[in-house]
């Protein structure tokens, strides 16, 4: 048999093994059911503007998440202190990162004193804020049938940036109990619990603001 024989038949050969291997896996993963995805933030926090006055800029450091509750998973408790992911659904994007895009959201749609601005402007910003997340997770009581309770508990400090004199260190919470013990329904139960913690905080720098000169 001539090499160039040889070389033909290996070539086939590892054409069909890799037919094959493509094969199996068109066979496979189209019967894996795939994840629900879901997203919060979309509930319109109350608005609040606080006393009137020229605007101020207000720069916010890096959010600084829970760690288990921070990426795409979401986070569900038992009063025994278990902790697990509901199966089956996901965030459509880590929920650090949702929580940043709706706190954004808030302070462009508030007709407040406060506006974020960019890490470019910080010649601009007359406070800094700092938020933690300690707690953005559906509760279960004694019923592991009964509709979970979502908890969002945030931190906030805020401080001048002149003299860096603190302003604020307030904890913000709101408690939500879902309607049904339904993904859908305790996806809901997180946005309105959000939507709760983040408008409370935007009123809240806007009425620390009060006392700031005009730009």
């Amino acid at each position: 048999m001539t090499a160039s024989r040889i070389k033909t038949l290996v070539a086939g050969a590892a054409a069909l093994g890799l037919a094959l291997i493509l094969s199996a896996c068109i066979s496979v993963f189209p019967k894996a059911k795939p994840s629900g995805m879901y997203r919060f933030g979309t509930t319109a926090p109350t608005a609040s503007k606080g006393p009137p006055g020229a605007l101020f800029g207000v720069l916010k450091a890096p959010t600084v998440f829970t760690r288990p509750a921070a990426g795409d998973r979401i986070l569900t408790t038992s009063p025994g202190g278990e902790a697990a992911y509901v199966a089956g659904a996901r965030w459509i994007a880590p929920a650090s990162v949702q929580f940043d895009e709706a706190l954004s959201r808030a302070f462009d749609g508030d007709p407040g004193r406060a506006r974020l601005i960019g890490r470019g402007e910080v010649a601009k910003a007359q406070m800094v804020l700092r938020l933690e997340v300690r707690t953005f997770e559906a509760t279960y009581g004694g019923d592991p049938k009964a509709a979970p309770e979502v908890v969002v508990q945030v931190r906030g400090v805020l401080s001048r940036t002149g003299d860096r004199a603190l302003v604020g260190d307030q904890v913000f919470e709101a408690k939500v109990r879902a309607a049904d013990n339904r993904v859908g329904a305790i996806v809901a139960a997180f946005d309105q619990a959000n939507a709760k913690v983040i408008g409370d905080i935007v009123g809240w720098i806007n009425a620390a603001g009060a006392g700031l000169p005009a730009e």
